[in-house]
């Protein structure tokens, strides 16, 4: 038996695309935020974020924006910040089967929050 059948046969394929498009989003939240981050290495450290999160299963494109205004404002003497949830703008498509789910995470300025959600299923 595979590991689809026998793990995630009680889920839809849209459920299952939403689920890996979820996971991803996580494990790049979590992996990433804190990590040192200055206007110099932000291109870097957004191809770098981007390739990793499509190594996961059933991630088709990860795009990922490093808010430079923010890191423009840095003047400290070490020239850097560590990386936060409203830096990023982060989008994930997550495939499986014939569904399409678009993930999201980017700063809400009402919610004062980085909120990651579901832009759309197709």
């Amino acid at each position: 038996m595979d590991v689809n059948e026998q793990y995630f046969n009680n889920i839809s394929e849209r459920e299952r695309a939403i689920f890996e498009g979820a996971i991803t989003m996580g494990a790049l939240f979590h992996q990433f935020v804190g990590t040192p981050v200055n206007t110099e290495n932000a291109a870097t450290l957004e191809r770098s974020i981007k390739d990793a999160m499509e190594l996961q299963p059933c991630i088709k494109k990860v795009e990922v924006v490093i808010n430079k205004e923010i890191l423009e404002k840095v003047k400290n003497e070490y020239s850097y910040v560590s990386l936060t949830g409203d830096m990023l703008d982060v989008k994930v498509v997550a495939e499986y089967g014939d569904r399409k789910a678009f993930i999201r995470l980017r700063y809400i300025e009402d919610l004062n929050y980085p909120l990651m959600y579901v832009e759309r299923i197709e």
